[in-house]
């Protein structure tokens, strides 16, 4: 979350991009997202470089040497930001357009990839030497008050708030600590095949390869083969925005992905061939939204045919998915209770012909500032032939910030005990209703016309109240009046019968003037 000093140091960035003429919110973010990446460079191969050390594997830096660039020989050292950042104002700025800038557009080294592709119509678009340097050094101030290891992520979506579409258009970010949560939950393993339909700045596949480096790192990194598949195919993310597709290709080459799968595609439509390919799927779709049927892939309306984009999502996860995988992805609630027939299809398909695990249910305000949706995390795997058992409901409170506006932290957070109990869910067979968590048997879900709202089968304690009976009510009363009247006469003796008349006296004569 941004907040307090960082945040004015962002707000005072961006009026260095507005007071020097760039005024489209943006474009304001894009030669942001470019500077942050070119900064992160330099931090992820120092880190990447320690840890190959600390592996005991070879490893080589990509500003090692030199590079022809526009026809120059250029030592790779100059591309640096620890090196560049202390130029004068002009060679820096020719330093970074003609030196750095072509560098990061080429830097996959294979024309043909996702990321060559997106970077080839980026443009650097800072006017002048002095407003770069302004720029730069700005930077350097917010790199100093970044504390949280996903902070670019934080200040991308603080800067999306500040246009006016963005909540509109979808392009909020899911928050940190929900995507963590969400691959926490799924355990990605060394030879999984990842994917998220909707990825934007590739939040969730970030997420996914930093838990792999975090809990599986000899498996991954040690393994030549695991290796090479975690650098090449693992990971898989669509968008039908060019911007995204850009920031979310670096995202993940900053996190150490050599050669991410970002591509431009509408994955409702034929666009996207993908069939029985991933073994997992994370996503956060569009909730807003409703399609032409002619601009659906057919294959997708077999089970209902509808125009709302959270259930052609879900159909799609299990088109996409390999037999045996799984998906864990956010819908709104309406997704639970719908009673439309293409509602009550999608939630019966999950149900009855594949493998419903969860249905975690979370607060309106995990979204705040830049929406207010209810929603839930379904969790799900792709069976083909039914397999749902007892369905694990859990009743999310609080995810350790709070649930206004501001999103500050507090120390409530149920995130850990979700993870704690999905992880050993055979031991929640013996929780009460009444308790957040509990199992829900799928008989009893089919009778509810497969409602997945927790409000159905949670059981609500209320507090027994006994009041006393309208007589004794009645007597109390009585008795209270005559307490009063007891002490207006007792008052009245000790202020004396004659200071009360006068004053009485004096106001009715008052009120006859």
């Amino acid at each position: 979350m941004i907040t307090g000093e960082l945040k004015n140091k962002i707000d005072s960035l961006w009026e260095i991009f507005w007071t020097g003429g760039l005024t489209n919110p943006l474009d304001v973010i894009e030669q942001m997202t470019y500077l942050m990446f070119i900064h992160d460079l330099d931090d992820s191969d120092n880190e990447h470089k320690k840890a190959a050390n600390m592996l005991g594997i070879d490893y080589q830096s990509i500003f090692e040497g030199k590079e022809e660039i526009n026809g120059r020989e250029i030592d790779k050292e100059k591309l640096k930001w620890s090196t560049f950042h202390d130029m004068g104002a002009e060679q820096m700025y020719q330093n970074m357009s003609e030196s750095v800038f072509p560098f990061i557009k080429n830097l996959d080294g294979n024309k043909d990839s996702a990321y060559s592709t997106y970077m080839q119509d980026a443009i650097f678009k800072v006017p002048t030497p002095l407003m770069l340097q302004k720029i730069v050094t700005a930077m350097d101030g917010i790199y100093e008050k970044m504390d949280a290891p996903d902070a670019r992520g934080d200040i991308y979506e603080y800067l999306l708030s500040k246009i006016s579409t963005a909540g509109v258009n979808g392009q909020f970010r899911t928050p940190r600590h929900i995507i963590r949560m969400m691959v926490d939950l799924m355990d990605p393993k060394p030879d999984d095949m990842i994917c998220d339909p909707a990825a934007g700045t590739s939040g969730f596949l970030v997420a996914a390869a930093e838990y792999l480096k975090e809990n599986k790192k000899k498996e991954v990194l040690l393994n030549p083969e695991n290796r090479k598949h975690y650098m090449n195919e693992m990971f898989t993310g669509f968008d039908m925005d060019r911007t995204m597709l850009r920031i979310g290709a670096m995202n993940m080459m900053t996190h150490g992905i050599e050669h991410p799968n970002i591509e431009y595609r509408d994955s409702l439509t034929d666009q996207n061939p993908d069939r029985e390919k991933y073994s997992l799927i994370l996503a956060n779709p569009p909730f807003k939204g409703s399609l032409d049927y002619d601009s659906v892939s057919n294959d997708l309306l077999e089970t209902a045919k509808t125009k709302k984009t959270e259930l052609l999502f879900l159909e799609l996860f299990l088109k996409m998915l390999k037999r045996g995988g799984r998906t864990t992805c956010i819908v709104p609630d309406g997704v639970l209770f719908g009673s439309s027939k293409a509602h009550k299809a999608i939630r019966k398909e999950i149900i009855e012909n594949n493998k419903l695990k969860a249905v975690i249910s979370m607060p309106s305000g995990v979204f705040k500032p830049y929406a207010g949706v209810s929603t839930a995390i379904l969790i799900f795997e792709k069976t083909g032939y039914g397999g749902t058992d007892d369905v694990w409901f859990y009743d999310m409170k609080n995810d350790g910030f709070s649930l206004d506006d501001k999103r500050s932290p507090i120390t409530e957070n149920d995130i850990p005990d979700i993870i704690e109990r999905f992880k050993n869910i055979d031991q929640e067979k013996e929780r009460k209703r009444t308790e957040q968590s509990f199992l829900v048997p799928k008989e009893e879900i089919v009778k509810n016309d497969y409602d997945l709202s927790i409000n159905k089968y949670k059981e609500v304690v209320y507090e027994k109240v006994e009041y006393p009976p309208t007589s004794e009510i009645l007597t109390q009363i009585n008795i209270l009046q005559m307490k009063i009247q007891q002490d207006l006469k007792e008052l009245e003796q000790m202020l004396g019968t004659d200071v009360l008349d006068a004053e009485f006296t004096e106001k009715k004569g008052n009120m006859e003037k």
